[in-house]
């Protein structure tokens, strides 16, 4: 992976979500004098069964206070004329769309939009999905038009600085299934990630034979990812930007038992460096299989997941369950086999089998900020676990 690329990479076209124009806002917020620069890219994570997910962004605002509306004043945008249609499944692994620079008013900004073009009859695949061995479709991005998507940011530009701004569209958590209809809506979550001139990135190798679009490679903390991507054609993984601090790497794939490596330092001088190709992570193969859970949430818009304890206290996040948008049924499958979990070394990975952690997970359901739970053993039948929060 080119380390240079990436840097120089945040200048160009898609996301200049903090590129406005002096004269497009006022709007009062705390601003220090001056004029600084800032540069934006564009980043994504794996997606959930499909091929391809495309949006086309047509305008970019900022904001200095995190609760304007869209019709408050002081936004400054920035209209992309043509508006730019991008395949967010092409910036996974490091690669970052770049989007240029532009001086501003150096101040604190908390709220980022980016408005997407509505579909139309002449540009009717202006925002879809292909789904794995299926034809494009059109993608419903009502939560994208209009007002746009709101963002939150923690960025200040300082006088005659450059501030560089990383934004990561997780298309896997963001594209729902709407039941049978053949139909599909964007639920965006996105986030704005400042990042250095150096480091911030996690660089590794798992063996080549999992070099798949199934096989799934995140930063994770107390059980929340961070920072998601596949590895590429010969097994390596760059997961970038992530923000400085200790993060557990997990590796899922399929028929192989999930791999944990504790306590990844990643700070804003280097990159951190796992391991190197001649020392691939290769988790062995299920023995046991994999158990399906299966249930139902309501309302349909809440989410669910799967994380397993570790031994020593360590959680994570096992699988992401998708929710059908119209039934609000999900499915995940989970390795019944105990996990490998390894303890960070600059030296070498040694991994031992976790069997306290053997078939041992908790469904997860959270809509609206309240959380229900039930624990599972995998290693037995599960029958459907269902949540309501109506």
């Amino acid at each position: 992976m080119n380390h240079v690329l990436r840097r120089l990479a945040l200048s160009g076209s898609i996301v200049s979500v903090l590129l406005f124009s002096c004269a497009g806002g006022g709007g009062g917020g705390g601003g220090i004098g001056g004029t600084g620069k800032v540069r934006m890219a564009l980043t994504d994570a794996p997606s959930c069964g499909y091929d391809s997910v495309n949006v086309t962004i047509e305008k970019l605002r900022i904001h200095e206070h995190a609760d304007a509306n869209g019709g408050d004043a002081g936004w400054s945008d920035i209209v992309l004329d043509p508006p730019k249609r991008v395949d967010l499944l092409t910036l996974q692994n490091g690669i970052l769309e770049p989007l240029g620079e532009t001086a501003v008013t150096a101040s604190h900004y908390a709220q980022i939009r980016m408005v997407l073009a509505e579909n139309s009859k002449a540009a009717p695949l202006a925002n879809s999905v292909v789904p794995t061995g299926q034809a494009e479709v059109p993608l419903d991005t009502a939560s994208g038009s209009h007002s746009g998507i709101k963002v939150k940011l923690d960025a200040t530009v300082e006088p005659d600085q450059t501030v560089d701004v990383v934004l990561d569209f997780d298309a896997c958590l963001s594209v729902v299934k709407a039941g049978n209809s053949g139909k599909y809506k964007l639920k965006p979550v996105v986030t704005a990630i400042p990042v250095g001139p150096a480091g911030q990135g996690v660089v590794g190798y798992v063996d080549p034979t999992l070099a798949m679009g199934s096989t799934q490679v995140s930063v994770q903390t107390n059980g929340v990812p961070v920072k998601a991507t596949a590895p590429d054609a010969n097994g390596q993984f760059t997961l970038y930007p992530v923000p400085a601090g200790s993060y557990d790497l997990v590796i899922s794939a399929q028929g192989r038992v999930t791999a944990v490596v504790r306590g990844v330092p990643v700070d804003t001088t280097a990159y951190t460096y796992v391991n190197n190709a001649a020392t691939p992570i290769n988790p062995g193969p299920l023995q046991a299989g994999a158990r399906q859970v299966t249930g139902k949430v309501s309302p349909a818009s809440a989410t669910v997941r799967l994380v397993q304890p570790l031994s020593g206290g360590t959680l994570v996040e096992a699988a992401y369950a998708p929710v059908d948008a119209k039934f609000g049924s999900y499915l995940a499958t989970v390795p019944i086999d105990a996990p490998w979990l390894a303890d960070f070394s600059p030296v070498a990975l040694i991994f031992h089998v976790d069997y306290e952690a053997q078939g041992r997970y908790t469904v997860e359901a959270i809509s609206n900020g309240q959380r229900k739970a039930q624990l599972i053993d995998a290693r037995q039948p599960v029958p459907p676990i269902n949540f309501s929060f109506d």
